[in-house]
């Protein structure tokens, strides 16, 4: 059974279904919950995407819910057969799984008032919830995610998964937020790679990044620092650019 607070601070993200591995699908949710985390100060440390197979999101589940402090799910709790989710973290969590009686209300109550179909057995499917898990609202089509231990499952339609984030904003810790500094040339990463090696020495609590671009038919290195510090971050920044012109190459101005 997964434990209910994982041993490390931080989030990870668990992206399920065919359709994004197919590429059929583009996985927007990954970008949008780590920019929301990153508000809060809540680092992401892990992202996964898994198909829509039993054991190989139980195992992802259980793995990724032992490890950090949340989990953040997206994907697999629609009407339609493969939408296993549900089901999947009821056997994580080693929990049994029924209709929920509010939410089987609130839907057929929708469906009822509302031209969108019958409420079916299909779209029933969509109010069962594991033992032991509160839900998460869904201000926007009616059926609800849930959170069991700490794993919040949410819908895969990104405009829905934004909104019941906000419905778990009250459930999370606030801190300061993470912030990012960045510094570009028109230079490749093996004339700075040292230069960068010896500021991470020195910085060693300080995540920081080598990313390469193209812009203009030109190649070039951004270096990236991300943290919750401000001012120290900004010292890294004045590095950075140090690590650049001691290469030969002056930092690129600033996007404004």
């Amino acid at each position: 059974m997964a434990e209910t607070y994982g041993r490390e601070d931080g989030a990870a993200i668990l992206i399920i279904g065919d359709e994004i591995l197919s590429g059929r699908t583009q996985d927007t949710n990954t970008a949008y919950i780590a920019r929301w985390l990153g508000q809060l100060g809540i680092p992401v440390r892990e992202a996964r995407v898994v198909p829509d197979v039993e054991a190989e999101i139980v195992a992802a589940v259980r793995a990724l819910s032992g490890r950090y402090a949340f989990v953040f799910s997206t994907g697999g709790i629609g009407p339609t057969h493969d939408d296993i989710t549900a089901d999947c973290m009821a056997s994580a969590f080693q929990t049994g799984i029924s209709y929920h009686p509010t939410v089987f209300a609130a839907l057929a109550a929708r469906y009822a008032s509302m031209n969108i179909g019958t409420f079916n057995e299909a779209r029933q499917r969509m109010a069962r919830i594991p033992f032991g898990a509160s839900l998460i609202g869904n201000p926007v089509s009616g059926a609800p995610g849930f959170q069991i231990g700490n794993v919040f499952v949410m819908a895969g339609i990104p405009s829905v998964m934004h909104a019941m984030l906000e419905e778990v904003r009250p459930r999370l810790p606030v801190s300061t937020p993470l912030k990012s500094v960045t510094v570009s040339a028109f230079i490749g990463e093996g004339s700075i790679a040292k230069g960068l090696a010896d500021l991470q020495k020195k910085n060693p609590d300080v995540p920081l990044g080598s990313y390469p671009f193209s812009r203009d038919g030109k190649f070039g290195t951004a270096l990236v620092a991300r943290g919750t510090d401000a001012a120290r971050l900004e010292a890294i920044k004045v590095e950075f650019a140090s690590i650049m012109r001691a290469a030969g190459q002056e930092p690129l101005p600033e996007a404004s």
